[in-house]
């Protein structure tokens, strides 16, 4: 994902604890607003800081038990985006061996979830999944849309 000037950024390290994705999910509404994105646009934003919070939360297993993200919006007036990068320092995973859900068998399922990499490719325009022993990174890119805005 090609960096651009960066106007402004906010940081945050929460805990891994009940009902923390809900500050991050905040900070994603508050930024995505700042930089004129619609409300669906927003709605998007944030649900996919949810589900990427959530994932870190019950999969990452790290020793600090906290999750890094970072809310960045780049570009000039006419090209902004907003990248959010959320971060773990968790046991990681190969990427390549998650599984696509698939709906027929969810719906069977006694355990319902195991969507949160399709939503959230879903919800942003790009997406990039780094994970190794080391940890997790997902950096989710929202462009603004032509016609919105300042």
């Amino acid at each position: 994902m090609a960096n651009h000037a960066l106007l402004r950024e906010v940081t945050l390290t929460l805990p891994m604890v009940a009902d923390m994705e809900i500050t991050a999910s905040k900070t994603a509404t508050a930024m995505a607003e700042h930089m004129g994105l619609g409300a669906d646009q927003t709605d998007e934003v944030r649900m996919a800081v949810v589900e990427a919070c959530i994932n870190s939360f019950e999969h990452s297993h790290a020793e600090d038990s906290r999750v890094y993200l970072t809310f960045a919006i780049t570009g000039d007036e006419q090209h902004e985006k907003l990248e959010i990068t959320v971060r773990d320092n968790g046991r990681g995973f190969k990427t390549s061996e998650v599984e696509e859900p698939k709906i027929e068998e969810k719906l069977k399922a006694e355990r319902k979830r195991g969507w949160g990499l399709k939503i959230i490719r879903g919800l942003m325009d790009e997406v990039d999944i780094e994970s190794d022993a080391e940890g997790t990174t997902i950096t989710m890119v929202k462009y603004r849309r032509a016609g919105r805005g300042k």
